[in-house]
């Protein structure tokens, strides 16, 4: 194996001294340049930074994975800065590129590199299957464009469950996407406690800068509790919308949370910390009771399943928030928006009570197949709901429901069972893998984010968690442990 290592070594240093690489490198400097001459300086940036990616995603599975983690929490609407026909976002590209070539290496390599999917791989290939019948469906077997656009974006981001399974072979892999996923996820958080420090000018005006990328220019690009300017400003980053922004961070927090108490951490627990204390704050400042609601349990299952001294690191946790709250003065607002949400006085539950009683009715009238995913058939209807069980019901119909409840439930049941074999490093992996998804479902009791074809990056961090979770029960054992299966 490590003479394998050493040739391809060799063989990549080989081909980036060979004239053509060099040729190939000066007409792309070059074209960069002229570029910027007739473009302006951003195109450029533009062109060199995908000319960097693109050239670690065809070398690397493992930098592929990364940039998928990076562009999903930090920059996942940015698109091509110029326009096509349909126009490919940055996501959308390395998830295509990341695909292609780990088949490819694959079909290349097959002794070396052979295919798995896993067990439960058969029952996800069926779920995408019922998403297109269920699209079919909808539409009458002629879906419009940016329906279809938007789904081919989501089918990728379920397939990144088997794209990681496939890269992600050793543990050294393994313990780099950790890290990698905690410190995108810190790295997202910290820009977004910046954007909401800034005066709120400035920070519209480096939002709208993200306009040739693809990001909005007008309507509500700055948010606020409760839409009002003259309220709070709500932390977004580069997410768009804060609710989206800030499950994500909830999924990431509970991963690097188990790592913070794990005795093994994949970094300093002193960095760990402050990552953990960034996202966490920025996550309080989301606003988002749904994030915080998932974040509350995925630690509570943290707590209950392994390290109960989470328990007084989560009343910590509280109490720092509480006074960072008060020092900045917004502790009153955010109790109140807490209460009002429990008692469903304010207006955005008083809207998620209404989204819930249209879904109700649509899957009531169509609670095989669902509507699909485009418009609701009838005009009394309206399709769409902030949550990711009553959306997959109104869009796949309780056939998919169920799929994806059995899908996830065998997922639990796989690692819960594996758990006890694995030794200490890898069963903390995967407790943070188990954490994310939990925060994630626990969010999506009242937000649909993780089910949403226009918010394909949220698909792909929980399929992705999913992924990551059974490459690590995949792991070998080390020397001197009992092995565990491959992750059948």
């Amino acid at each position: 194996m490590m003479d394998v290592r050493v040739e391809t070594v060799r063989q990549r240093l080989n081909l980036a001294r060979s004239p053509e690489v060099a040729a190939a490198l000066a007409l792309t400097l070059g074209g960069i340049a002229g570029g910027a001459a007739a473009f302006g300086p951003l195109y450029a940036l533009a062109g060199m930074l995908a000319l960097l990616a693109g050239y670690a995603l065809l070398v690397s599975t493992s930098a592929g994975l990364l940039s998928v983690f990076a562009i999903s929490t930090i920059l996942p609407f940015a698109t091509l800065p110029f326009k096509a026909i349909i126009t490919p976002n940055f996501l959308t590209l390395a998830l295509v590129t990341l695909l292609g070539v780990w088949v490819l290496r694959m079909l290349a390599r097959p002794t070396e590199f052979e295919l798995r999917l896993s067990s439960l791989g058969l029952p996800i290939l069926a779920f995408i299957g019922l998403t297109f019948f269920s699209l079919y469906l909808g539409a009458r077997g002629l879906p419009d464009p940016a329906t279809l656009h938007n789904y081919a974006k989501y089918v990728l981001g379920v397939l990144l469950y088997f794209s990681v399974i496939n890269c992600v072979r050793t543990r050294a892999e393994a313990r780099l996407m950790v890290r990698g996923l905690i410190l995108s996820g810190a790295g997202a958080a910290l820009i977004g406690l910046i954007l909401w420090a800034l005066n709120a000018d400035l920070t519209l005006r480096i939002l709208l800068s993200l306009g040739p990328l693809g990001y909005p220019t007008s309507g509500r690009v700055l948010r606020f509790v409760e839409d009002d300017p003259g309220g709070l400003e709500r932390a977004i980053g580069f997410a768009v919308d804060p609710n989206s922004f800030g499950g994500m961070l909830a999924l990431v927090l509970a991963l690097a949370a188990a790592q913070l108490v794990a005795r093994q951490p994949v970094m300093r627990r002193w960095l760990l910390g402050a990552l953990v204390a960034v996202m966490l704050l920025t996550l309080l400042l989301t606003f988002s009771r749904a994030a915080l609601l998932g974040l509350i349990v995925a630690a509570a299952y943290l707590a209950t399943v392994r390290y109960r001294r989470l328990w007084w690191m989560m009343i910590a946790a509280a109490l720092l928030g509480a006074g960072l709250l008060f020092g900045l003065g917004y502790a009153g607002a955010f109790i109140e928006r807490l209460i009002s949400g429990l008692q469903f006085r304010d207006q955005a539950q008083q809207m998620r009570l209404a989204e819930f009683r249209n879904a109700i009715a649509i899957i009531q009238r169509y609670p095989v197949f669902g509507i699909g995913f485009g418009q609701a058939p009838d005009l009394d209807l309206t399709a769409g709901v902030s949550s990711i069980y009553l959306a997959i019901a109104q869009r796949m119909g309780l056939v998919g429901l169920l799929a994806f409840l059995g899908i996830v439930g065998a997922w639990f049941a796989r690692t819960i069972a594996t758990l006890p074999a694995l030794d200490d490093e890898r069963s903390n992996w995967l407790l943070g893998c188990q954490a994310g998804v939990v925060a994630a479902l626990a969010v999506g009791l009242a937000d649909h984010y993780f089910f949403n074809i226009e918010f394909s990056h949220m698909s792909a961090l929980l399929w992705g968690t999913l992924g990551l979770g059974m490459a690590i029960i995949a792991l070998p054992a080390p020397e001197g442990h009992g092995a565990t299966g491959v992750a059948r």
